[in-house]
């Protein structure tokens, strides 16, 4: 029978290389001239640090146009307040991946909403979706796609 993985996942060596390039062009910009700015990546979250809140928006923009230009879609981005402390300005950003329960409760309802001839399975941080037919399991990854979800996702381990 036909099946395939809903995920969420990301590529953490395109992240690195975003992370990269950002900390690069922040330090080549005129406006950082002479300004302790910089990212750094831990696990799944870019800590930036910067001297002002303005910068941290600016930083915020570089990042994003990276992260984009390595096709690595944003809504996985989760931005945290800004700490302001004297003469550091701090944020965390969190790279999100995997779906939660709740999410997961959203896709399946999702698909038997719609009265398709595919089953919706969570199991574990992926939904697997069988069905009788490829056509009926193309037809549920383009809902999929065109759904809003908040998180990315993306189809792996199709079976045939």
């Amino acid at each position: 029978m036909p099946s395939f993985d809903v995920v969420s996942e990301l590529d953490s060596h395109e992240v690195t290389n975003a992370v990269d390039q950002a900390n690069r062009e922040i330090q080549s910009r005129y406006d950082f001239k002479g300004v302790k700015a910089d990212f750094e990546l831990q696990d799944d979250t870019v800590n930036m640090t910067a001297e002002v809140d303005f910068q941290l928006q600016q930083m915020m923009d570089v990042l994003r146009n990276k992260l984009t230009a390595r096709k690595i879609d944003i809504r996985c981005m989760e931005v945290k307040e800004p700490d302001l402390s004297g003469v550091k300005a701090r944020q965390q950003v969190i790279l999100r991946q995997g779906l939660d329960q709740a999410l997961c409760k959203k896709i399946t309802k999702l698909v038997k909403d719609t009265k398709m001839k595919v089953q919706a399975q969570v199991q574990g941080e992926k939904v697997r979706i069988t069905g009788k037919k490829r056509d009926d399991l193309q037809e549920a990854m383009a809902l999929l796609r065109e759904s809003n979800l908040e998180l990315p996702v993306q189809f792996n381990n199709f079976r045939d």
